[in-house]
């Protein structure tokens, strides 16, 4: 396993659309168990292929507390959602900033796991939302979009200015 670099918002990488993946392999396979490494070190609840530059449909999540609850979703879908809920989100493309998202309270998934098994998942609460979040990264949409012109202008200087002093 390897750690990936995370693109930081606003790379335009972050817009590009993932393509579906034609067949679960160890290459598939191995991009799941990097991306879990990566996001537990980071550390974060969610991260979409996207986010490291690979710009396929996989996603990896787990909201438990102890990371214990891995979840692989390869070329997901939400297939049903219903009722709404207003939820303060970050991201790991965009560190430090946090910020009320309205999404799906609840939502029907269906996707492959990793050994290329088609499954369906009803997530609601915090899984919702995480799913939902980055799936809109596989459409190359990052969570700030949803807000304001003006907090994204200040989002983007926020973040230019932390980059320089970094640097």
């Amino acid at each position: 396993m390897a750690l990936l670099p995370i693109l930081r918002y606003p790379d335009p990488r972050l817009h590009t659309r993932a393509t579906p993946v034609q067949k679960v392999d160890d290459e598939i396979r191995r991009l799941i168990a990097d991306m879990a490494e990566t996001m537990y070190e980071a550390p974060g609840i969610g991260l979409a292929a996207t986010q490291v530059n690979v710009h396929k449909r996989v996603v990896v999540i787990d909201v438990s507390e102890d990371k214990s609850a891995l979840l692989a979703l390869i070329n997901p879908e939400i297939i049903a959602r219903s009722g709404e809920q207003i939820c303060e989100e970050g991201c790991l493309s965009v560190p430090g900033i946090y910020d009320k998202v309205t999404r799906s309270e609840t939502v029907r998934v269906r996707a492959l796991n990793a050994q290329g098994e088609s499954f369906e998942l009803d997530a609601e609460g915090l899984l919702a939302v995480c799913v939902q979040h980055e799936l809109d990264h596989l459409d190359g949409k990052v969570f700030v979009e949803y807000l304001s012109q003006l907090k994204q202008t200040r989002i983007k200087g926020k973040l230019a200015k932390k980059s320089r002093i970094t640097a």
